[in-house]
């Protein structure tokens, strides 16, 4: 599912709401989120998991193209750890 998908899902499943307050609010969940993270802050949603981020130490890498070594820099990358209620519903019997 991709952004847009998930804001007309949420439009039509509360026809109170304008399609434009429904995308306004889903953007400013994920720039609050990403912020967050940017930051170095770690976040949770209760019952389906928590956003954080994780240290990449420097590493030589390997070009695929011409095989040569590339010096690759420390980064931080986003991480994403399930909650319990959401791996319980993926893993539920049908």
């Amino acid at each position: 599912m991709i952004k847009s998908e998930l804001i007309t899902l949420i439009a039509e499943n509360n026809p109170h709401l304008y399609q434009r307050d429904v995308e306004r609010i889903v953007t400013t969940i994920f720039d609050e989120i990403s912020g967050a993270l940017s930051r170095g802050d770690r976040v949770e949603l209760r019952g389906f998991g928590a956003f954080s981020t994780k240290e990449r130490a420097e590493r030589i890498g390997r070009n695929p193209r011409t095989g040569e070594a590339v010096k690759v820099d420390k980064k931080y990358v986003p991480y994403f750890k399930c909650g319990k209620e959401l791996r319980d519903r993926l893993n539920a019997d049908s």
